[in-house]
């Protein structure tokens, strides 16, 4: 086991919060058992803010040069060429990243052996002036749609931020533009159900105050937030996955939870995800009952 001191412990990374790297160092290793399954054989990308979440904080995905050789990468293939990611799976790099600054790990939907198979489908439903009840509505409306008509099984996370996601575990069955083409297909076909409340509209001036529907992060190199990782945001809240019953009534914003409170949580709550791998479906045949739902739609609301 690598001893690792984190350097400069005191230097404050949320001004208004008063919280210094050696908190969030604190919090990384007290949350590591729970965190790292999330993180286990997935790429990530590191969200650093070397100067603290007031200045200007940057993405990286390539490994940097004087990283030490202990921590793992994997090459990942580009257009053009190649990614060189850094791979978690033992608090030691963990606490290694936090020193060097990484404030929210962002996680790929698929695994470093099957690369191109995605074992998860995630919409990202971040709505219109950070309304978090017209995230909730929204979030129900898709799960009734995704377990109701298509039988798959859904499961909601606060994202720390401004919404939630409603995460679908699946095969590695079909590939990224195969599960992309079916999320975008799924939002459409919201949209055109429900054109008050939602919108497959890419730009932000052309929504209209609607909820996007976001089924861009199910493509290749795409990432999201790891589930426990802390956002850069004053008070330093974290992702949480949550249980449906609780989505509305017991949560009522998308930062529930922060790193001072959230073990309080999790000492209190059993895992609302504990079954997640168990209910991985092929989504061929939601596919067939989509395309089912669509034919039998004989007029079509304009796509919104």
């Amino acid at each position: 086991m690598k001893t690792l001191e984190i350097t400069h412990a005191d230097k404050v990374m949320f001004p208004k919060s008063k919280i210094t790297k050696g908190d969030l160092a604190q919090y990384y290793e007290r949350i590591a058992d729970t965190l790292l399954p999330f993180m286990k054989d997935r790429p990530l990308t590191l969200h650093r803010f070397p100067e603290g979440i007031h200045h200007k904080g940057f993405y990286q995905k390539n490994a940097s040069d004087y990283f030490p050789d202990w921590i793992k990468t994997v090459e990942i293939k580009k257009e053009g060429g190649w990614v060189n990611h850094v791979v978690c799976e033992n608090v030691e790099t963990l606490l290694y990243l936090v020193n060097q600054g990484v404030v929210t790990f962002h996680v790929t939907l698929s695994k470093t052996d099957k690369i191109d198979y995605p074992d998860k489908l995630i919409f990202d439903l971040d709505p219109p002036d950070s309304n978090f009840h017209a995230a909730v509505t929204s979030a129900k409306l898709l799960r009734g749609l995704l377990e109701e008509e298509l039988g798959l099984t859904t499961y909601p996370m606060a994202t720390g931020s401004t919404g939630l996601h409603v995460v679908v575990p699946i095969c590695r069955a079909e590939n990224f533009d195969e599960v992309r083409d079916f999320a975008k297909t799924v939002a459409r076909y919201l949209a055109n159900k429900h054109p008050k409340e939602f919108t497959v509209q890419l730009r932000k001036h052309q929504r209209s105050g609607k909820l996007f529907i976001d089924y861009l992060r199910n493509s290749y190199a795409q990432t999201a937030v790891c589930p426990f990782s802390v956002r850069a945001m004053e008070g330093a809240p974290v992702a949480l996955p949550l249980s449906w019953n609780e989505v509305g009534t017991q949560i009522l914003d998308a930062q529930p939870f922060d790193i001072h409170t959230v073990f309080k949580r999790l000492k209190l709550k059993t895992d609302p995800w504990k079954d997640f791998y168990r209910h991985s479906q092929i989504i061929g045949d939601a596919k067939k009952k989509l395309e089912r739902l669509m034919g039998e739609t004989t007029s079509e609301a304009p796509i919104s």
